[in-house]
């Protein structure tokens, strides 16, 4: 092919490009042209807007009124009468309307800050300005006039500066009538502010209920200024209330809070009667919750350590440190459960006994449990994963799986991390009571005993435990781990995590020291320093406002001791020791129980037949067997 143009081609190619340059040319000067008048307009517009600005400014200031208004009303009229195609125009005028208003505005709230800030006394000028410009200043002073009479309702004004105001402003003509009215009800106002006062505390302190309850008596009792104030509140406040409220009960349907969520949707029920979602949640709430009644006898405490997950590992006598005695399986934490769901028992809150409103005193409440049924509290221990513990039969940590349940993770046979919730007694107690809800009363699970020896959950969260658990791990032949602050800080995020699963599930924590130190045998400089570590590294990622100490090996201080005292002025106010029997005793203002160990040996050598038949219990697989 030829590749060469000739004469003809070029000449033919260079026309086109021309004319298609002239064609760009033509379109930006177009273009510029039209952006060119656009700014034109836009300039005059503005210098136009600008100029009855001033006009109107300079009316104001000058004291003629009639001016100002007519130079409002003229815009204003413009407004009016404009065709929606004038949008340019419409936009210009409204503009300027915004600006005049925001103008005289800016004036009246400068007047009723002073009103009410200096008793300032309205001069002449103030009251005619206020008069000629009623048209725009009467709805800004009647908003001012029934916003007073809500700070007064509310508190943030008093009585003699409410009256001096409005006896100032009965002259002014637009708003007289308003005035005289409102100043009228200043004692009724005031008689109601109780009241609804109260209301606003509940309302800022979450209690909805209380608050709209309080609301409808004051819009019983009152009308005027104040019934108008309570019924629309109790609209706004009805409005804010119903989704979070109905949330929070129809969580706790899922958590098995039936008696909690039975006197919320009572109480929702009562303000929505009609609601029909409401009423199905309560018909559900009702339906599984049974008569209660005070219980006055012992209380069964129950402990139990980390489970036995693996059987063949943990019941190897030739393993080293196996110490199966200490752990139940974890078919025969089940067992225990069926056990004692068979002979009525019912899980219960530890912190049940006690109202720890306060901090200076404890006060003494009784027991309430569904009718025929005997209370119960389970406290797991243990759940520091120690080091030596590997290789055993139990689990090396929690974990949560992809529904967001806790389990636990531990190691088979040949060496494969397997999770599970059949894996711990955390899991295990869960499942117990979805498949029994009545085995729990109002969704109580259990509690949590947490050191900080190693690891917590089986996660390294400081550098405290970097050492502690690398020493553990050269006892038993691992090699150090070098953690690093991100890893810690991620182990940390784990924790909280975990941590906000089980609370929400209806467990609590308590502490069992930092170290598992001995208690008994520990001065206070130990303790405190113990205790200080456990509140800032572990405490806190366990959320805080943690009330309840297990003493390690139930090695308990007396209540009256220094050091006990020294305890309770923390927070520690439910302390647990460690006996055979149910027993537990009110003291200066803490409580404390006995808890009952539950495991391979105390199961062979306890009489437990209170509660349990230790034969459908008891593993025939152990290396000692049940006598008898």
């Amino acid at each position: 092919m030829n590749s060469f143009l000739s004469f003809e081609d070029i000449t033919r190619e260079r026309k086109g490009y021309t004319l298609t340059q002239k064609a760009i040319v033509i379109m930006c000067v177009l273009s510029l042209v039209a952006s060119i008048i656009v700014f034109v307009n836009i300039d005059k517009k503005n210098r136009q807007n600008a100029q009855v600005l001033n006009s109107f400014s300079e009316a104001l200031d000058s004291g003629d009124y009639e001016k100002a208004i007519s130079i409002y009303r003229g815009i204003y009229d413009e407004v009016v009468a404009s065709d929606a195609s004038e949008r340019d125009s419409y936009e210009f005028q409204m503009e300027m309307l915004n600006s005049m208003t925001t103008i005289v505005s800016e004036r009246v709230t400068a007047l009723q800050e002073r009103i009410r800030n200096e008793r300032y006394v309205l001069s002449v000028s103030d009251l005619a300005f206020l008069n000629g410009m009623q048209e725009l200043t009467g709805s800004l002073m009647s908003d001012w006039l029934y916003s007073l009479c809500e700070d007064f309702l509310l508190g943030s004004i008093e009585k003699p500066d409410v009256s001096f105001i409005f006896e100032q402003l009965v002259t002014i003509t637009n708003i007289s009538a308003t005035a005289s009215s409102l100043l009228m009800e200043v004692d009724t106002i005031e008689v109601a502010r109780g009241l609804v006062q109260s209301a606003e505390s509940s309302l800022l302190n979450g209690d909805y209920i209380s608050a709209v309850t309080t609301y409808l008596d004051v819009s019983e009792t009152y009308d005027g200024f104040v019934y108008d104030y309570s019924v629309d509140r109790v609209n706004e406040i009805k409005e804010e209330m119903y989704e979070p409220m109905l949330q929070e009960g129809e969580h706790m349907l899922e958590r098995f809070q039936y008696y909690s969520a039975e006197e919320l949707l009572s109480d929702l029920a009562a303000i929505f009667p009609e609601d029909e979602r409401i009423g199905a949640d309560l018909l559900e709430a009702t339906s599984n919750t049974q008569p209660v009644s005070e219980y006055l006898g012992p209380v069964e405490v129950l402990s139990i350590s980390n489970l036995i997950v693996d059987e063949s590992q943990a019941f190897d006598t030739s393993i080293s440190g196996s110490g199966s005695d200490l752990h139940l399986t974890c078919d025969e934490f089940l067992a225990v459960l069926e056990n004692l769901y068979a002979n009525d028992y019912v899980l219960v809150d530890a912190e049940g006994l006690v109202d720890l409103s306060s901090t200076d005193y404890l006060v003494e409440q009784n027991l309430v449990v569904p009718d025929g049924k005997k209370p119960v509290i389970i406290i797991i221990e243990a759940l520091d994963y120690p080091a030596i513990q590997y290789e055993t039969g139990v689990c090396e940590s929690l974990v949560l799986n992809d529904q967001g349940q806790v389990c636990g993770q531990y190691r088979n046979s040949d060496g494969q991390a397997m999770i599970s919730r059949d894996a711990e007694a955390i899991g295990i107690l869960d499942e117990f009571v979805e498949m029994h809800p009545d085995f729990s009363f109002n969704g109580v699970k259990g509690v949590i005993s947490v050191c900080g020896y190693e690891s917590c959950f089986g996660y390294v969260v400081n550098q405290d435990e970097v050492d502690d658990r690398n020493s553990a791990f050269g006892a038993i032949g691992y090699p150090a781990i070098d953690y690093t602050e991100a890893q810690i800080q991620s182990n940390c995020e784990t924790v909280s995590r975990i941590a906000e699963v089980l609370l929400d599930y209806g467990w609590k924590f308590a502490s069992s020291t930092y170290g598992n130190i001995n208690a008994e045998a520990s001065d206070i400089e130990t303790i405190t320093e113990d205790i200080t570590k456990w509140n800032e590294q572990i405490g806190v990622l366990l959320g805080g406002n943690i009330h309840m100490l297990v003493y390690p090996n139930g090695n308990f201080i007396n209540g009256t001791d220094s050091r006990a005292e020294y305890l309770k002025s923390i927070g520690f106010r439910i302390f647990f020791g460690i006996g055979s029997q149910a027993y537990y005793t009110y003291g200066i203002n803490y409580l404390y129980y006995d808890r009952t160990l539950l495991n391979g040996q105390t199961l062979r050598t306890y009489d437990l037949s209170r509660m349990l038949d230790v034969t459908t219990v008891y593993d025939s697989n152990r290396p000692i067997p049940l006598e008898g």
